[in-house]
C-alpha cells in the first residue's frame, strides 16, 4: 500500500513538473528554478521506472553476467537517481563541514539519506525511502525558493520606479541624459507615459499623475504649474517641464529603493531568536540522534543480553534527523517579515527593518507634531474681517506691501491675491522686526502686521476672536480691517485619529510650538486626547521622555515631518516621518516613512505589523509543536521516513504559504 501511494505521488510530481516547465518556465521561474524542476522530473521518472522493474529482472543478471551482478546494477541505478536529485545537498554539506559550519539542514539531510542508503545496501533492501526523502525535500526547497522569489518579484515590480533617463531640451530637441548627471535647478521634460526621474517643481504644463507605485493610491493626482512632484510618478496626460530641486541620489525614488533594499538587514527579535535557536537546536538533535543510534543497542546487548537490533535503532536515528531539520522556522520567519515589509510598501508605508515592524505592532501611544503632519503646513487666507474697503482691494494692498517677504504668512497673502506682483507699484518698504511691514503702494501708505505694529503706529484696531494668525491692515494711518490666516487640517487627519483608536491605540497626543488657542482648536476638532502647545524643539524631547516613562504597557510612536522633529523621531520607540513633504533630516531619523504624507496610513501600518507578527507566531507554534511531536514518535519507532517528510517538508510548505499572506494587506 505504501509503495502504491509513492507511485501515485511520483506520477503527480512528474505531471506537475512538466506542466510548470511548460506554462511557468519563462514567466515565473528563473534559470535555477527551471533546472531544479527538470531534475525533480527526471529523478521522479527514473524512480517510477525502477519501481515497475521487478527484483526478478535484476536477479536474472546474476546468471547472465556474474553472481551478485543484479544486486550491484540495481544499486547503481538507484544511486544514480539519488545523485540526480541530491548531489547539491551532498556538495553543500561537504562545504559546510570543510568551513566548520557542520550543523545545518544540508548536513542533516545528507546524513539521514546516505545512512538510509547504507542500511538498504547492508540489508539488500529497498532504496526507495532514501531517494523519496531527498526528492520530496527538494520539492519543498523548490517551493520555498519559488515563494521567496515570487515575494521578491512582487516587491521589485512594486518598487520598479527607478527611471532610466531624464529628458533635457537642447536646441528645441529632447535628449536623454543619465538622471545622475542632472544638476539641481535643471529643466527636465516628462512626456505622457514617462516616469518623473527627479523631484522638482512644475514650471510649465499640467497632467494627471499616477502615484500608485509610490503611495498605493489608485486615483490619479492632478498637477499644475507651481506644484511639487516627486520622482517615480508617471505623467498620464500632459507634457510637464519640471525644475529639479534635488539631485537624483537624494530624490524620493532613490531613497525609497534604498530603504526597501536595506530593510532586511535590520532583524527583529523574533528573527534573532530563531537564528540563536537554530544554532543550539541543530547540534542538540544531531547528538540526540547519535545517542538514539548507539545507546539503546548497547544497553540491550550489555545489560539485557538480547539482540541489539542495530539496524532498527540506526533507522530510527536517521528518521529522527530528517524530522529535526529546522527549515520551517529558519525560512518562514524571515520570509514573513520580508512579505510584511513588501505589503506595507505596496500601501505607501516604508519600514526600514523588520525590527521596527515588530515594535510597531506593540504601539499603544501615538504622538503627533501638528504643522505638516496633521495639518497641510500651508498657510491660507481664511477670512477678512472689519474691512472698510473692498475685500479684494484690502488683500491687494496687503500682498503688494508684503511682496518683498518670503515668510509663509506673506506668501499666503500673495497666493490669495492670485495675480502677478507688480513691484513697480511698491516703494519705501520697511520691515519692522517682529511686527510687520510698512510701504507705499500706488503712493498710498500701507501698514500690514500684528497688533504690535498697530500699537507701534498708534492706530486703533479691532481684536479678532478667530483662531489663526491675524494680519491687521492700515491705509493712510487709518484702520482698514484684518486678514485671518491659518494652517489647514489635512482631510484625512480626523479619520486617522478614529482609525488609530479602532486599531487599539490607547492614547493620542499632539505636541506643537503653536499658540495654545490654535493648538486646542485643532486637537478638539480632531479628537486628540492630550495637547501640549507653545513648545520649543527641546521641550518636545522632554515631553516624549515623560510620555515614555508613563507608557509602560506598550510602545510609543512619534509622527513628524520637520527638521526640528528629528531629535524626537530618534528618541521615540518608533519614529514615523512624512516622506513626500517631510525634511530629509526627519526621513533619515525616522524608522518608518509615509510616502504620501497621509496620517491615515499610520493605523494601516499598525494593522499590517500586527498581522505579520501574528503569522510569525503561528508559524513558530505550528513548527515547534509538529516537530517535537514527530521527534517523540520517531524516537519510539512509531514515525517512519514518510512521516519525517511531512514533519520537515510539509510543515515548511505550510509555513511558507502562511508567510505569503503577509503580502495581502489591501483590505486591512
Amino acid at each position: 500500500m505504501q509503495e502504491i501511494i509513492i507511485d501515485i505521488l511520483l506520477s503527480v510530481v512528474i505531471l506537475a513538473s512538466a506542466g510548470m516547465l511548460i506554462f511557468l518556465g519563462k514567466k515565473s521561474m528563473n534559470k535555477n528554478q527551471r533546472v531544479m524542476m527538470t531534475r525533480i522530473m527526471i529523478a521522479s521518472i527514473i524512480l517510477l521506472v525502477l519501481q515497475f522493474i521487478s527484483a526478478d529482472v535484476f536477479d536474472r543478471l546474476d546468471n547472465i553476467l556474474f553472481p551478485t551482478a543484479g544486486r550491484w546494477i540495481r544499486l547503481l541505478c538507484y544511486f544514480a537517481d539519488y545523485l540526480v536529485i541530491g548531489y547539491d545537498i551532498l556538495k553543500n554539506a561537504a562545504i559546510g563541514i570543510k568551513n566548520r559550519r557542520v550543523f545545518d539542514e544540508n548536513f542533516l539531510m545528507a546524513v539521514a539519506t546516505v545512512g538510509a542508503m547504507a542500511l538498504a545496501i547492508y540489508e539488500n533492501g529497498e532504496y526507495l525511502e532514501a531517494i523519496a526523502v531527498m526528492l520530496f525535500y527538494q520539492i519543498g526547497e523548490w517551493f520555498q525558493g519559488y515563494a521567496v522569489g515570487k515575494s521578491r518579484k512582487n516587491i521589485s515590480e512594486l518598487m520598479d520606479v527607478r527611471p532610466d533617463y531624464a529628458n533635457i531640451e537642447v536646441d528645441g530637441k529632447l535628449e536623454q541624459a543619465d538622471p545622475d548627471e542632472v544638476e539641481i535647478g535643471s529643466i527636465i521634460v516628462v512626456q505622457p507615459g514617462e516616469k518623473v526621474p527627479i523631484d522638482g517643481v512644475i514650471v510649465e504644463g499640467s497632467s494627471s499623475l499616477n502615484t500608485s507605485a509610490l503611495t498605493g493610491e489608485s486615483l490619479p493626482r492632478e498637477a499644475d504649474v507651481g506644484d511639487e512632484v516627486i520622482s517615480g510618478c508617471i505623467s498620464m496626460t500632459g507634457v510637464l517641464k519640471i525644475k529639479t530641486t534635488k539631485e537624483f541620489g537624494e530624490s524620493t525614488v532613490s531613497k525609497i529603493l534604498d530603504l526597501v533594499e536595506n530593510a532586511s538587514s535590520r532583524k527583529s527579535k523574533s528573527e534573532d531568536f530563531i537564528s540563536k535557536f537554530a544554532k543550539i537546536y541543530t547540534p542538540a538533535v544531531c547528538y540526540a540522534a547519535l545517542a538514539l543510534a548507539i545507546l539503546p543497542p548497547v544497553v540491550r546487548m550489555s545489560f539485557m543480553s538480547v539482540d541489539p537490533e542495530w539496524g532498527i535503532w540506526i533507522y530510527r536515528a536517521l528518521t529522527f534527523l530528517v524530522i529535526s531539520c529546522p527549515c520551517a522556522l529558519v525560512i518562514s520567519i524571515p520570509l514573513s517579515f520580508f512579505a510584511g515589509i513588501g505589503g506595507a510598501s505596496k500601501e505607501g508605508v516604508l519600514v526600514k527593518g523588520s525590527n521596527f515592524l515588530e515594535i510597531l505592532s506593540k504601539t499603544k501611544t501615538v504622538v503627533f507634531d501638528k504643522t505638516g503632519t496633521l495639518t497641510k503646513g500651508n498657510f491660507e487666507v481664511n477670512a477678512v474681517h472689519h474691512n472698510t474697503i473692498n475685500e479684494k482691494q484690502l488683500i491687494e494692498y496687503a500682498a503688494l506691501a508684503e511682496s518683498a517677504s518670503s515668510h509663509p504668512i506673506s506668501k499666503s497673502i500673495q497666493r490669495a491675491y492670485g495675480k502677478e506682483i507688480d513691484r513697480s507699484r511698491v516703494s519705501d518698504i520697511e520691515e519692522i522686526s517682529g511686527n510687520g511691514v510698512t510701504a507705499l503702494v500706488d503712493n498710498v501708505k500701507v501698514a500690514a502686521g500684528n497688533d504690535k505694529l498697530m500699537k507701534h503706529l498708534g492706530i486703533e484696531y479691532h481684536d479678532c476672536h478667530s483662531t489663526g494668525t491675524i494680519i491687521h491692515i492700515a491705509i493712510n494711518d487709518k484702520y482698514a480691517g484684518h486678514i485671518v490666516i491659518s494652517d489647514i487640517i489635512k482631510p484625512t487627519s480626523k479619520e486617522a485619529i478614529k482609525a488609530l483608536k479602532s486599531a487599539g491605540v490607547e492614547k493620542t497626543v499632539m505636541l506643537t510650538g503653536d499658540a495654545k488657542k490654535v493648538a486646542d482648536k485643532v486637537a478638539a476638532e480632531l479628537g486628540i486626547d492630550t495637547v501640549c502647545s507653545e513648545l520649543l524643539p527641546a521641550d518636545k524631547v522632554s515631553k516624549v521622555e515623560q510620555l515614555l516613562a508613563e507608557n509602560k504597557n506598550g510602545k510609543l510612536a512619534f509622527v513628524g515631518d520637520g527638521i526640528n522633529d528629528a531629535p524626537v523621531l530618534s528618541r521615540a520607540d518608533i519614529g514615523i516621518a512624512m516622506g513626500a513633504m517631510g525634511s530629509d533630516a526627519a526621513i533619515e531619523a525616522a524608522d518608518i516613512v509615509l510616502i504620501d504624507d497621509d496620517p491615515k496610513k499610520i493605523s494601516k501600518a499598525i494593522k499590517i505589523s500586527r498581522k505579520c507578527l501574528g503569522i510569525v507566531y503561528q508559524n513558530i507554534v505550528m513548527a515547534l509543536v509538529v516537530k517535537f511531536a514527530c521527534l517523540i514518535l520517531g524516537a519510539f519507532g512509531i514515525a517512519n521516513m514518510y512521516l519525517a517528510i511531512f514533519a520537515d517538508v510539509g510543515v515548511m510548505v505550510l509555513a511558507v504559504l502562511n508567510a505569503i499572506r503577509c503580502l495581502f494587506v489591501k483590505k486591512l
